[in-house]
């Protein structure tokens, strides 16, 4: 498989990361408020730091971005992208939804993608070209091609970027055979393993997306932002299997 070398590091770090948040927690854990007002805590800035300094230490060439700060430009012309804890609110209720986004980018494509989910202890991971596997069971997208079919996963309801969108979210609420919302990259891991068939975020960062775009095209799955976009910098993200594409492009009003 290419990259074998950097899936390992990937999968490894993951892991050790989800471990060490849950050391953290079980001696209590408070949240503070960041200039977003996104909740962050020691255990999330811990992580970052952890898995900074192992990039640092075996990768000293690559580049590194994080949500918790950390910015490395590097010379290799790749790029680590971190999520110490994507879902701080679930880490902080207690909840098992929360997971470690760790991604190896180059050239604006992620060459390695892995979401740990340590409470869930289920590891999705994809190689570009490897294809897109939880844990040692290989992915595919659902075949579902009907909206009245599907099961649709709209996050960030409560967020003002969605109020724009709402008709487009609420026709196909009314329209889907389930709606639910697990917080995200949960969300994003079931559409590649065929369990949800839509999934809409209206407000996200490369660090949310850079794992998650590689682990739902591998298996089969679209990835495009509102503008239409493969990109994960234009700050939402909706998947779905090929067969409900277009359907929900023009629910969207996203040309094809």
């Amino acid at each position: 498989m290419p990259y074998q070398r950097e899936l390992e590091f990937a999968r490894r770090m993951a892991l050790a990361a989800g471990e060490n948040a849950c050391r953290i927690r079980s001696g209590g854990i408070t949240a503070e408020a960041k200039a977003d007002e996104s909740p962050v805590t020691i255990a999330d800035r811990d992580n970052e730091r952890l898995i900074r300094e192992a990039i640092e230490a075996e990768y000293p060439d690559d580049g590194i971005l994080g949500e918790e700060g950390s910015s490395k430009s590097g010379a290799s012309g790749r790029r680590w992208i971190i999520d110490p804890i994507d879902g701080t609110r679930d880490f902080v209720r207690g909840n098992r939804f929360w997971c470690v986004l760790l991604a190896l980018e180059a050239e604006g494509e992620s060459l390695v993608g892995v979401a740990h989910f340590p409470l869930l202890e289920e590891t999705y991971w994809a190689v570009a070209g490897g294809g897109a596997y939880l844990n040692t069971e290989r992915l595919h997208v659902s075949s579902r091609a009907e909206v009245r079919e599907c099961s649709f996963h709209p996050n960030g309801l409560q967020l003002p970027e969605v109020r724009p969108h709402l008709p487009a979210v609420i026709g196909l609420m009314q329209r889907a055979w389930s709606v639910r919302a697990y917080g995200g990259a949960l969300d994003a891991c079931l559409v590649a393993a065929g369990k949800v068939d839509i999934w809409f975020e209206p407000k996200v960062a490369p660090w949310d997306l850079a794992p998650l775009k590689l682990i739902i095209e591998e298996a089969g799955g679209l990835f495009f932002a509102l503008d239409g976009s493969r990109r994960i910098d234009r700050g939402t993200a909706i998947a779905c299997t090929p067969g409900l594409a277009a359907e929900t492009r023009r629910a969207f009003g996203i040309d094809s």
